[in-house]
């Protein structure tokens, strides 16, 4: 699995892991100064903490991975929009774009997920959706089809609307949805960025002030308005164990940051990525045919599974002969190897043969007949034998015979 394959679970996954309940901790949860939280370890689809999950509250710019979803799906990253007039509140956050500017997808998805920028939610929605209506019509569509039962949106921005409503739940799904994007995860993980379409060049800074000062820490987006405090859809990386983070409702910047780290510095002890098989190491023989032996199977790369803390992935080799007869090169595909986790395979990796395997001679072949049909054959080769020692004993005499006629 790639970090998105390698690394992610389908977002139906966390839907049918709704009620899962953690496993045993090193720890007891963090105490969190935030209403609502979820704590999810994707490649497992494992909800590892929940409080408040599924409570409907006003979810503020995190609203815009909705619209970075909808963009990311109709839109090339190349592509250039054109920049509507947008008036915010003095309070708003902008990246100052003109009426008319024309910038690229690839830079207003920058600003949006970076800087939070209003304008750049306001000119997505117009150049994809017609009308700004229209628009969140397409992400009330989006989100009924991505499973977002407790979604609805009022604006692409994420400005205070009592319609304008998710939860931590969902907010995790849909960031799920927006990781699968290579680019859009790179952006989210870092501090800054500078956009160079448009009128002019910016230097926009990541409002998640995590990122670059928690190493881990790989992404995904803040919000915060009055009426739904501050909010931060979270995301970090250890040792190949992923997890994703909801807050909503904190009540300052500080406690955001604080419940965000808690909550994933939890979750980390609970998961590790364990190598479940190499190349190096034999998970079956098969017989050899005619050989008296067997050569040993392997998997052809190496295996790692994320697990609890604690658990084992199963594997089962299928697939596999009865027995190889000879020649057979190193490496051939002999089978499969099925690796299983809770009872659900989670990859399934090509079976090689460890070793080469040679003709077996014909000693080899005759010495695993029955005896019977072995000494039968034992006693034909004499007889053969014998007979070509005779016949040539015959033809020896009689080219003694002719010489000694020709002398006389």
């Amino acid at each position: 699995m790639t970090r998105r394959r390698r690394a992610l679970i389908t977002v139906a996954a966390l839907v049918t892991c709704a009620g899962a309940q953690p496993a045993a901790a090193p720890a007891a949860p963090p105490r969190l100064s935030v209403p609502s939280a979820i704590l999810v370890q994707p490649q497992t689809g494992d909800v590892v903490y929940a409080r408040g999950a599924d409570r409907r509250r006003p979810i503020a710019s995190t609203t815009k991975l909705m619209t970075a979803l909808l963009a990311l799906e109709r839109r090339k990253l190349s592509d250039r929009m054109t920049a509507v007039g947008y008036s915010g509140a003095p309070a708003e956050s902008v990246v100052g774009l003109s009426a008319g500017e024309r910038m690229t997808t690839a830079d207003l998805l920058r600003a949006l997920l970076l800087a939070s920028a209003n304008d750049a939610a306001a000119t997505i929605a117009v150049n994809i959706g017609g009308t700004t209506r229209n628009f969140v019509r397409e992400m009330n569509r989006r989100a009924r089809r991505a499973g977002l039962t407790r979604t609805h949106y009022a604006n692409p921005i994420g400005l205070d609307d009592p319609r304008n409503e998710s939860t931590a739940r969902d907010l995790a799904k849909l960031a799920l949805l927006v990781r699968r994007s290579a680019f859009a995860s790179a952006v989210m993980n870092r501090p800054s960025a500078v956009l160079h379409s448009g009128s002019h060049v910016r230097f926009i800074a990541n409002r998640n002030t995590l990122i670059g000062a928690v190493g881990w820490m790989n992404g995904v987006k803040t919000g915060h308005t009055s009426s739904a405090g501050y909010c931060l859809v979270g995301a970090g990386r250890r040792n190949g164990v992923e997890l994703v983070s909801v807050v909503l409702g904190t009540p300052s910047e500080a406690a955001r940051n604080a419940d965000t780290l808690a909550l994933l510095r939890w979750g980390f002890k609970r998961y590790s990525r364990v190598t479940a098989a190499t190349p190096r190491s034999a998970v079956a023989h098969v017989p050899v045919r005619d050989q008296g032996r067997h050569v040993a199977v392997v998997p052809a790369r190496t295996v790692r599974v994320v697990v609890r803390r604690g658990e084992r992935p199963t594997l089962r080799p299928t697939g596999l002969p009865k027995q190889l007869e000879g020649p057979v090169a190193r490496g051939t595909r002999v089978g499969s190897l099925l690796v299983t986790r809770r009872g659900r395979v989670v990859d399934r990796v090509p079976l090689v043969t460890g070793a080469a395997v040679a003709r077996a001679s014909l000693w080899q072949r005759t010495s695993n007949l029955r005896p019977p049909l072995a000494a039968l054959l034992v006693l034909g080769l004499v007889v053969g034998g014998a007979a070509s020692l005779s016949a040539g004993r015959r033809r020896s005499r009689r080219r003694g015979r002719q010489t000694r006629s020709e002398t006389a």
